[in-house]
């Protein structure tokens, strides 16, 4: 429902500027864009759910795995105390064949019973054997899935965690201008204020915001097999501006729009990867009470999260 009063503002808003046919092509890269990051983000969100529940899968085989090796030791047991007292048995049937007919026939009809008896417990032994096997088999199998799947999200976040020093290396020059790079939950995000890129109410990214984007663009570059949302904030002071923008959400998206221009000027970076958003000033990350605070909540965030193809098809098998 948010999207679709982004959209209907867009369009109210960008009418005056840019000609119909060219405005649906824009919303269409922006619907399409946009679905593909809320895609993107829910496969990292599903392949985290599969792991804990492959991994509490093999904890309940492995659990019933133990109970079957615990009933096999006391069928182990049984049948050698069923083969101590048929050997008993027949110690007391060579003994006593010379004297008693009747003793012998009675010993031969134990000895009889004793002998299916341990006949149904060697094939009730044997069948558990195999119901071991086959959950060894199992549990192996879900081990090397669990392997693969861990090994895959530790290399990504091995990548994401090269990304974010890479970045702070190539951006360190902007940091005392109110940008950062900091790493969570699977991502990487930068943050540039809106003192390093923009005037206040405009648009226009300046030459120092213009060569933090640029380098930003060179480590992307290298990157190709990351996406890149780029949002656009404001604080919570009312846009007072005129012309196409009417409120804090059209200058947002309008702000992020124009970084991602700038970045896709790099032609190493693939516009497929790249998503621009408004937020206006609903995601603030700090208080609006105070300046300092506002001037943080002023800012462009470059969200870089890792593509999960190959970790979709390992879950998908």
């Amino acid at each position: 429902m948010l999207k679709r009063i982004l959209t209907l503002v867009v369009v109210a808003s960008l009418t005056a500027c840019v000609s119909q046919k060219k405005y649906d092509e824009l919303d269409r890269d922006f619907a399409n864009l946009s679905a593909d990051y809320d895609t993107q983000s829910s496969q990292l969100e599903d392949c985290d759910d599969k792991k804990d529940m492959m991994t509490s899968e093999r904890d309940k085989l492995q659990e019933a795995f133990d109970t079957l090796e615990e009933e096999k030791d006391t069928f182990e047991k049984q049948l050698a105390q069923k083969k101590s007292d048929y050997d008993k048995l027949s110690d007391s049937y060579n003994a006593l064949e010379a004297n008693s007919s009747k003793v012998l026939s009675e010993n031969a009809s134990r000895n009889r019973e004793l002998l299916k008896e341990l006949e149904v417990k060697e094939e009730k032994l044997a069948n558990e054997q195999e119901r071991l096997e086959k959950m060894q088999k199992d549990l192996s199998y879900r081990e090397k899935r669990i392997n693969e799947l861990e090994s895959m999200i530790a290399a990504e976040e091995e990548k994401m965690n090269t990304l974010k020093e890479n970045l702070s290396k190539a951006l360190v020059n902007f940091e005392d201008r109110g940008l950062s790079v900091e790493q969570r939950d699977g991502k990487v995000y930068v943050s540039m204020e809106n003192k390093l890129l923009f005037s206040s109410g405009s648009w226009s990214v300046g030459n120092e915001g213009q060569q933090a984007v640029k380098e930003l663009g060179k480590v992307l570059a290298s990157n190709s097999d990351i996406n890149v949302l780029i949002e656009g904030h404001t604080d919570n002071v009312p846009y007072n501006g005129s012309g196409a923008l009417k409120d804090n959400w059209d200058l947002s998206t309008k702000r992020a729009t124009e970084v991602l221009k700038l970045l896709i000027k790099n032609s190493n970076i693939n516009p497929k990867n790249l998503t621009a958003a408004g937020r206006g000033e609903f995601a603030p990350v700090a208080s609006n009470s105070t300046g300092t605070g506002k001037a943080k909540n002023r800012r462009i965030e470059v969200v870089l999260t890792p593509k999960f193809d190959e970790i979709s098809k390992l879950l998908k098998q």
